[in-house]
This record gives C-alpha cells, sequence and structure tokens, in this order.
C-alpha cells in the first residue's frame, strides 16, 4: 500500500462514432485522458484496466491503443466482450480501472458521449441523451 493512498475501482464508458480502428481509437483515447483528467491521475498510479466492448466493435482490441500511452508500461490491460443484452447500447466501450488515489479524493466516472445515457447520474450534464433502452445500471 501506498502511504495517504487507497486502492480504487473506477468505471467509465464511452462508444465509437464507427467499427473503425481510428473510430475505436479516438473514443478509447477520450475515454482514458477523461478518466485520468477527472481523477486527477497519472499514469504510475494505474494499476490495470479491463475494456469490454460490444459485439459491433471488432476492428481492433481497445488494450492495444492504451497500451501506446508512454506512461502505462506497467499497466495490466486486457480486453473482452460485453455481454450481448437485447437493447444494448451500440459500438460501447466500458472499462474498469484499478488504481490509488488519495484516499479523501471522491472518485469520478466518466461516461462519455452515447454512453451518458447508461448512467445519467455519472455523466456531465450538457452531454445527456435520452435514457438508455435497458434500465440495467451498466
Amino acid at each position: 500500500m501506498k502511504p495517504g493512498l487507497e486502492l480504487r475501482a473506477l468505471r467509465g464508458a464511452t462508444t465509437a462514432n464507427a467499427n473503425s480502428g481510428e473510430a475505436i481509437a479516438e473514443a478509447v483515447a477520450e475515454l482514458i485522458e477523461e478518466l485520468l483528467h477527472r481523477n486527477d491521475l497519472a499514469g504510475d498510479r494505474v494499476l490495470s484496466v479491463t475494456f469490454s466492448v460490444t459485439a459491433d466493435l471488432d476492428a481492433c482490441f481497445p488494450a492495444a491503443i492504451a497500451r501506446r500511452r508512454p506512461d502505462w508500461g506497467r499497466v495490466a490491460l486486457l480486453d473482452c466482450q460485453q455481454m450481448a443484452v437485447s437493447g444494448d447500447l451500440p459500438r460501447c466501450i466500458r472499462l474498469l480501472a484499478h488504481a490509488w488515489l488519495d484516499a479523501s479524493r471522491e472518485v469520478v466516472h466518466p461516461y462519455l458521449r452515447d454512453a451518458a445515457r447508461l448512467r445519467p447520474d455519472r455523466a456531465d450534464s450538457g452531454h445527456l441523451s435520452a435514457p438508455a433502452s435497458s434500465p440495467a445500471d451498466h
């Protein structure tokens, strides 16, 4: 354990504009930047990130995009396919990260783009869309 720090779990999600390497890379990079910025995180405090994608995204691996970060050489990265549920948000990329955060810091879970519909309580008010078609907590 690091002094004054707690191991915390952070969630987040976004959507890609298309099933292309470029669109997925753009969405993943934006999600990672927001996760780090909103939680005042440096790369050496991130331990692991698991990405899940909906079945309609198969052009590239999100972890391969994250691996490009120069400060993430020691971060354990994993990709998996999101469970297929009827009515789920298309082209969705979710993440679960584990990081060392200051014990008193409130965790911020970024839900970006159309993924803001999954968790309106965690999305920026300026980016809200219609409610998700599925009532499940994603």
